[in-house]
């Protein structure tokens, strides 16, 4: 079976919905609750979540294409928490530009 790198097949769209979310789970705050860090995590998280809710609605509605921007978005939101030293990746290279 070939791969068309031009479609964005349900199978490739539900792999990064599925490896979002593995890095929403894997990664954990670095800074305590009530301190600036915390307060600007919260700010990047909720951009995460919220590009996740959209693509999960996109998906649903049958637009792969615009699922699949928003969870790249929603997963890039997450790889900056990391990399700015808001979320520890705790050394997963693989799901994280590790700073």
């Amino acid at each position: 079976m070939t791969v068309d790198s031009k479609e964005i097949s349900q199978e490739k769209l539900d792999h990064y919905l599925a490896l979002t979310s593995k890095a929403r789970a894997k990664a954990t705050p670095i800074h305590g609750a009530g301190s600036e860090e915390s307060k600007q995590l919260s700010i990047l998280m909720r951009m995460a979540d919220d590009y996740s809710s959209d693509a999960i609605f996109f998906k649903d509605n049958g637009d792969f294409v615009r699922a699949f921007g928003a969870i790249n978005y929603a997963h890039a939101w997450i790889d900056a928490a990391v990399k700015l030293g808001l979320l520890d990746g705790h050394g997963d290279d693989e799901l994280f530009t590790l700073p």
